[in-house]
């Protein structure tokens, strides 16, 4: 039967609820599973890990592999539209439950973001329309390949074609020897060699776009990133040049636009110290530094996720706050000798603006994210002293 959209909030069909399915137990499915049943959707969450977030308070789970076929007949069932929460869920399983549910994003939007050589291929085309392209770069994937590579992008960094986030898969190479000594170390797997740029900072930029085309924008975020993993996202007035925003924000929409995408869609910008852009990667997905929307904006990249997967209208977001973002890792539970510590929450909810989202993870460990911590206010100099005073209190790197 064919899905009868928009799946307005409360309706019932077929005499039940309507359900919204997401693929991906982690904290971005629970911040999925928050904003759909504050309008009134139920939940099915599949996942393989009982303990997972969304799972665990979403109305219903399916515990299993995502590749399970009983398991997306069963969400399929449940569901009669079906999101992702992270980008490295298998697009076969998305194209196995578009031939019965509406899909959003499409496994072939999927599929581009898991593969850097696509990606960068589909940033190059996007570029004649934009004129933001990617970094200068080199597909690898023989050994004919690494022989070839120009030596114009050495110094680089070598990432690996897939299943490369948050750091991981990557290397910074400055010579031919140890280009070949780091992809032999990576298993002389497909990988991107990308030239070293001279960064200013980075950014990103969230739009979300609905089946009829529209699409709305965010504010772009400005990030920071240490060991690869986002550390700190600043959002407010004025916080990156506005043409540049301009400039960042069209880019995200042509990619968008191109791919014919139905979703939250994040594209990843460095800016260069001559103050050029240049495109990084894409995450077909809400992303941690639109954390701060759910706080600073009166409708959050959650509330985006769950209007575009059920049909419903797009009003532009507005920010009503300037914010800072602090991302909690699991290394904070650690004092420096390894042990377990307590965190002082209760000094760090003294300050003025603070939102704490823990995810409801059972394990701390190094690296792993446990949740944020958002600071709004009514402007960036105040916003940024409270986030300072808490990242001091809680052990993190100043910024």
């Amino acid at each position: 039967m064919p899905v009868p959209f928009p799946l307005l909030p409360g309706s019932l069909i077929d005499g039940r609820p309507v359900m919204l399915g997401v693929l991906g137990g982690g904290q971005l499915g629970r911040m999925f599973v928050h904003a759909a049943q504050s309008l009134g959707y139920e939940t099915v969450v599949l996942d393989p890990d009982r303990a997972s977030p969304a799972g665990r308070i979403s109305h219903h789970f399916i515990e299993a592999d995502y590749r399970d076929p009983d398991a997306l007949r069963e969400l399929a069932a449940r569901a009669l539209a079906v999101t992702t929460e992270f980008e490295n869920v298998p697009a076969e399983a998305l194209a196995v439950l578009a031939a019965t549910r509406p899909v959003s994003p499409a496994a072939d939007a999927v599929a581009i973001a898991q593969d850097r050589i696509r990606e960068k291929a589909h940033f190059v085309r996007c570029a004649a329309t934009s004129g933001v392209a990617p970094a200068p770069h080199a597909v690898i994937e023989t050994a004919a390949d690494l022989d070839a590579v120009d030596a114009a992008l050495l110094p680089g960094i070598l990432k690996t074609a897939r299943l490369g986030y948050d750091g991981k898969g990557q290397a910074r190479v400055t010579t031919r020897d140890e280009l070949a000594a780091a992809w032999a170390r990576m298993g002389g797997v497909a990988c991107v060699l990308e030239q070293m740029l001279p960064l200013a900072f980075e950014c990103s930029v969230i739009v979300a776009r609905g089946r009829d085309g529209q699409v709305v924008s965010l504010p772009v975020q400005r990030n920071l990133h240490r060991a690869g993993i986002l550390s700190v996202t600043e959002v407010y007035e004025e916080n990156v040049p506005p043409a540049l925003a301009t400039q960042a924000q069209q880019a995200t929409i042509n990619i968008a636009n191109e791919l014919d995408y139905v979703g939250v869609l994040c594209v990843e910008y460095f800016v260069l110290q001559d103050g050029r852009l240049v495109v990084n990667e894409m995450a077909p997905r809400p992303h941690n530094s639109g954390h701060y929307t759910v706080d600073a904006c009166d409708s959050s990249q959650f509330d985006l996720q769950v209007r575009t997967l059920a049909g419903l209208p797009l009003p532009q977001p507005r920010q009503h706050s300037a914010a800072i973002m602090l991302n909690l890792l699991g290394d904070l539970w650690f004092d420096p000798a390894g042990a377990p510590r307590a965190l002082p929450w209760a000094e760090v909810l003294a300050l003025p603006g603070a939102h704490l989202h823990l995810y409801g993870k059972t394990e701390a460990r190094r690296g792993r994210k446990m949740g944020h911590l958002t600071f709004t206010g009514p402007d960036a100099a105040r916003v940024r002293d409270r986030a300072t005073r808490a990242a001091a209190l809680l052990g993190m790197e100043a910024f």
